[in-house]
C-alpha cells in the first residue's frame, strides 16, 4: 500500500474493505505462497469469482474475524502443513523415480 493510501485510510479510521492475497497473508501471519492452499481447502473464499490465475481479493471483515477464531486457525495451519507435506512428498517421489537411461553419443 502506498504511503498516501495509508494516510487516507488512517484518516478514515478503518482498514480497506478488501485485501489482496499478500495483505491477507500478513493479517494471518502466513506466507503469500500459503494462500492458494487455504483457498483450495475452502478455508478462505475470494470475493467474486476470479479466474484461477487472476488477482484475488478477500473481505477484510471476514479475515479479521477468522484471525480471532482459534479453531479456524488450527484448521488453517493444518491445511498449510498438509499442503506442503503432500507437495514435498510428490517432489521426493519424482526424484526417486526410475533411473533414466543414458544416451549414447
Amino acid at each position: 500500500m502506498r504511503d498516501d493510501q495509508h494516510r487516507f485510510l488512517a484518516l478514515l479510521g478503518q482498514p480497506p474493505s478488501r485485501l489482496t492475497a499478500e495483505q491477507t497473508a500478513w493479517v494471518l501471519k502466513c506466507q503469500p505462497h500459503d494462500m492458494p492452499a487455504l483457498v483450495a481447502a475452502t478455508l478462505l473464499k475470494p470475493l467474486g469469482n476470479p479466474p484461477q490465475s487472476g488477482v484475488k481479493f478477500f473481505a477484510t471483515r471476514e479475515v479479521l474475524e477468522l484471525s480471532k477464531d482459534d479453531k479456524w486457525l488450527h484448521r488453517a495451519t493444518a491445511a498449510i502443513h498438509q499442503h506442503w507435506h503432500s507437495r514435498n512428498a510428490r517432489k521426493m517421489k519424482q526424484a526417486d523415480g526410475p533411473p533414466q537411461e543414458e544416451k549414447a553419443d
